[in-house]
């Protein structure tokens, strides 16, 4: 899996500009939760770290040492804990390598969403930063689709809405067209922050003016 993680890591850093140690964390996260959810008993403390240069991953559950083991998910006994700790004594709690690879597939599929959710989230994060400040402004975008009436265009890493009641009602806009517009106001929305657009207002028109002059 190192290699896939790596190629991953490097193409939402390069291509989505998502933090790399955000990722990491994401990543970290998913794998102790399905590690947990893999785990028939209750776990003491599951740790995951992954070297974010070559995707090693190194995984610990800490362990009760017994002198005989009755919970094997949540015990250890005395001789196997001292390979890990030489002084280990029944009473004390160690941390012990975990297998990665026991995890399979779940392990997997759930880091991959869990680096998608913080992308997304962190995605949501950039527009509000970005554009908060930015209302009042004229952008340039290409029209990429619609939904009904509105129109939504792509300002580069951002997508925006061009709601119908923003629109000029004689205006017709095709896909990769090129067009200016008002940035009306930064809405937050259940699925985050969204930039919404104006062709009509009327300081559409008075910043094109101070532009032109």
């Amino acid at each position: 899996m190192n290699g896939e993680l790596i190629s991953l890591l490097d193409f939402y850093e390069r291509e989505k500009g998502i933090d790399r140690a955000t990722m990491i964390k994401a990543l970290e996260d998913g794998i102790v939760a399905a590690a947990l959810k893999s785990r028939e008993q209750p776990t003491r403390g599951i740790s995951v770290v992954i070297d974010p240069k070559t995707g090693d991953i190194r995984a610990t559950v800490k362990l009760l040492v017994v002198e005989s083991v009755k919970d094997p998910q949540g015990e250890i006994p005395v001789l196997r804990a001292r390979r890990f700790k030489p002084d280990a004594r029944a009473g004390d709690e160690i941390e012990c390598p975990l297998v990665v690879r026991d995890f399979g597939r779940i392990a997997a599929q759930t880091a991959r969403q869990s680096i998608l959710q913080r992308q997304r989230s962190a995605e949501r994060e950039r527009i509000f930063v970005e554009f908060k400040d930015r209302v009042g402004e004229i952008v340039s975008g290409t029209v990429r689709r619609f939904d009904k009436s509105d129109v939504f265009v792509d300002l580069g890493r951002f997508e925006a809405r061009l709601p119908s009641r923003e629109r000029v009602s004689t205006e017709d806009y095709q896909v990769n067209e090129r067009l200016r517009a008002y940035v009306l106001a930064v809405e937050n929305q259940g699925h985050g922050p969204e930039i919404i657009l104006s062709r009509s207002n009327p300081d559409f028109v008075r910043r094109l003016f101070e532009l032109e002059v």
